[in-house]
């Protein structure tokens, strides 16, 4: 397999709340056949109804009505400043998400928050030095030097 992923998809549970909650926050989406597909970077987020997702899947829907709780998975939104990430926070709130971590400096040294959209999935939101943004928002990782594999 290669080291590489190139859509991220979203169970919901009503599509054109979670595609306003994503448009309110600037993103640019397309409708096709009751699923959204959003560019974001070099690979792509979907939503789709959580039900159907989780049939698509070969598991169990969760329970009727809404997320069951932490999924096991954060999305993570770097930026350039921590001005960034305040703005990106009350963007989220606007938009009908919720503060989950309020902004501070973190256990490891750099700037982060995280919210959850109405379905309950988890963003990080960080100003990480550490891990510089290229101009098109790509990120390389650095070098952890005698990190281990």
């Amino acid at each position: 397999m290669e080291q590489r992923i190139t859509l991220v998809t979203l169970g919901v549970s009503d599509l054109a709340r979670a595609q306003g909650f994503y448009e309110a926050l600037g993103w640019r989406g397309q409708e096709v056949e009751e699923t959204v597909f959003f560019q974001a970077g070099g690979l792509a987020l979907v939503l789709w109804d959580r039900d159907k997702l989780a049939r698509d899947c070969g598991v169990e829907p969760g329970p009727a009505g809404g997320p069951a709780g932490f999924g096991g998975i954060a999305l993570a939104h770097n930026v350039r400043s921590e001005t960034e990430v305040d703005e990106l926070l009350a963007a989220a709130l606007r938009a009908g998400g919720t503060v989950t971590k309020p902004a501070a400096v973190n256990a490891i040294g750099f700037y982060s928050s995280a919210f959850v959209d109405p379905d309950g999935h988890a963003w990080e939101v960080a100003y990480n030095p550490g891990f510089p943004l290229a101009a098109d928002g790509s990120v390389t990782l650095p070098d952890f030097g005698g990190a281990k594999a």
